[in-house]
């Protein structure tokens, strides 16, 4: 069974720093690139980020600069750093897992997290 665990969320002021991290179980973890989404009150799923297999990345305009995705193969696990943290930042940020890191849209992501919480006061 395929889980992907995400941790590391919170409260934190804005201009603050959070690391996510995403910790996958059951699946060849080194095969699948990693994507990072977020959905916040009323809006739809929206792609942040993603990371290939072999560690190139992409990111969404407003994440690009602050944000950086990395994975480590050997702990089956995915980091998505961020800084200078902005209101408009507050979230459910998830990890998914799929085939390509040019993927942005949900439908194309195989395997899902349950979500952490990052909140941004101002």
């Amino acid at each position: 069974q395929v889980q992907l665990v995400e941790s590391g969320g919170g409260l934190v002021q804005a201009g603050g720093s959070l690391r996510l991290s995403c910790a996958a179980s059951g699946l060849s973890f080194s095969r699948y690139a990693m994507g990072w989404f977020r959905q916040a009150p009323g809006k739809e799923r929206e792609f942040v980020g993603a990371i290939s297999r072999n560690s190139g990345t992409r990111f969404i305009d407003s994440g690009r600069g602050r944000c950086t995705i990395s994975r480590d193969n050997a702990k089956n696990t995915v980091y998505l750093q961020m800084n200078d943290l902005k209101p408009e930042d507050t979230a459910v940020y998830y990890c998914a897992a799929g085939a390509s890191y040019y993927y942005t849209s949900v439908n194309e992501y195989d395997y899902w997290g349950q979500g952490t919480q990052v909140t941004v006061s101002s």
